[in-house]
């Protein structure tokens, strides 16, 4: 590929009529998606691309179509969800792909899916759950923090290096408090549970999962019925733990038991809590820092694999906020 400060050239090989038609999508539509996404403009003929625009834009927009043409090549669609995470793994020029030769990709592997990372920091908190038997992840909503979770706990499961799985949520969301709506305790937290419920069914399917609640195998609890238990040989994940105090966090930590693995997730800029209660997890992430036995893993907008909205949408929060600060 030839270029100068405001034109590149770039060739896409092998020249496969097939490949191209997918790579570009109906209308163009691909085409324009990183057309909008890096602010250059892009000329395609057959298997020759030109992009012009500023010279940082066009080598974000050339290795970006670089990868989706290899993805499209190697059978796979080119969905919205692909084509956004692709740009924002290009944003960061100086920041190092998951797929590079120096850097081991963790996979994960489910009855029903097999999970990659998406991105360098997704790949990192892969790493953590391998080497850590507690993690803290931190970040905001669309970054894989909950998906991820789930199915590193199913890969344990089926493939036995722990017995069960714990998922736990508190029970406050959004200002509203369990005691106000109606149904049994199960009927309650069912919905804030979801998230998790969502992923098991992609990862094991609907009746697997249904199996494993019923053999207490798959086991989802308030956060208030960990009090007095030890949890051995488990894999714990604790969704939206923002919304802890600092005593029920401290409660949670103390649970672990031989042969388990916890996961605490929580997104700083989502605390439902009232305002005269520190969030456990702002409390936790400041008393257990610098420890070397817990992993961190930090997401930020770049890492959001929802709509493009979602990202733009965290971002101009995260301006307001510090404006206002």
């Amino acid at each position: 590929m030839s270029k100068d400060s405001s034109l590149a050239n770039l060739e896409l090989n092998p020249n496969d009529a097939d490949v191209l038609i997918r790579f570009v999508g109906e209308l163009n539509k691909n085409i324009k998606l990183v057309e909008k996404n890096f602010n250059v403009k892009i000329f395609q003929n057959g298997n020759k691309i030109s992009i012009s625009g500023d010279e940082e834009n066009i080598k974000k927009a050339s290795n970006a179509l670089i990868d989706l043409y290899a993805s499209t090549s190697n059978g796979m669609e080119l969905s919205r969800e692909k084509i956004q995470m692709v740009m924002n793994n290009n944003e960061d020029l100086q920041a190092v792909s998951a797929s590079s030769e120096n850097i081991k990709e963790y996979v994960i592997k489910t009855p029903k899916k097999t999970v990659k990372p998406r991105g360098k920091n997704q790949n990192n908190y892969l790493s953590n759950m391998n080497n850590y038997e507690v993690n803290f992840v931190v970040g905001p909503a669309g970054t894989g923090k909950t998906y991820l979770a789930v199915a590193k706990a199913v890969e344990m499961l089926v493939n036995e290096s722990v017995k069960k799985i714990i998922l736990i949520r508190p029970a406050v969301e959004a200002g509203e408090k369990l005691g106000f709506l109606p149904g049994d305790l199960s009927q309650k937290v069912d919905p804030y549970l979801r998230p998790l419920y969502d992923a098991l069914y992609e990862m094991l399917g609907f009746e697997q999962v249904v199996r494993l609640l019923e053999k207490e195998i798959l086991e989802v609890a308030p956060l208030a019925y960990l009090r007095g238990r030890t949890l051995n040989n488990a894999f714990i994940i604790m969704d939206e733990s923002q919304n802890t105090s600092v005593d029920q966090m401290k409660m949670f930590l103390t649970r672990m038991g031989f042969g388990s693995f916890a996961i605490i997730n929580g997104d700083m800029t989502q605390i439902d809590l009232p305002k005269n209660i520190e969030s456990g997890l702002g409390h936790a992430l400041k008393v257990l820092d610098g420890l070397e036995d817990i992993g961190f893993t930090v997401f930020n907008s770049k890492d959001v694999v929802r709509h493009p909205l979602v990202r733009k949408i965290v971002d101009a929060y995260d301006q307001f906020d510090q404006q206002k600060n």
